[in-house]
């Protein structure tokens, strides 16, 4: 077990006795998880669940679990300070709706991709780089360095009539 809320010798109270203005004994429950130089973590902890009810939980975990238990009480508080109503699951929330967001945004770029390869096909084709055609002879920089009047990748790009005047990714 770590000691790491109290000093070798003297005892040190803890980030929790030292809010709650108490003595900080050897069996101090939020010692080992709520050093001294980190007194807003425990705080935050005590502000949202009260120390009574975090320490009851900590009483009814087996010591090996207790800093994971920490660990999610911690980060639930957190949340729940910057979030009082959702908390963690605001969380989630708001980056499901980012993965959304993003996911729609990578569709809509690939089926872009999809659209200008059809149209560079096309373009080649009309140029005359079809497998019929007679220019298809010889090496291949010869058909790119040929005099032709359009350039070979002919790519216009697709402007959404909602989306002038914006990038691609902000429609």
């Amino acid at each position: 077990m770590k000691e790491s809320g109290r000093k070798q010798g003297a005892a040190s109270p803890c980030a929790a006795c030292k809010l709650l203005r108490r003595r900080c004994g050897q069996d101090c429950v939020f010692a080992p998880y709520f050093p001294a130089d980190e007194p807003q973590k425990f705080a935050n902890v005590h502000k949202v669940f009260g120390a009574s009810n975090v320490n009851k939980m900590l009483q009814e975990l087996p010591v090996h679990q207790r800093g994971d238990a920490v660990s999610s009480i911690v980060y639930e508080a957190n949340a729940r300070v910057r979030d009082p109503v959702y908390g963690c699951v605001g969380a989630i929330s708001s980056l499901q709706q980012q993965i959304d967001t993003l996911q729609t945004q990578l569709a809509l770029a690939q089926a872009e991709v999809v659209h200008l390869r059809v149209r560079q096909t096309a373009s080649f084709s009309h140029h005359g780089f079809g497998p019929a055609s007679p220019s298809n002879s010889g090496s291949p920089s010869y058909r790119l360095m040929g005099a032709q009047a359009k350039p070979i990748f002919d790519m216009d790009m697709l402007v959404d009539q909602g989306c002038l005047g914006e990038s691609m990714w902000s429609c």
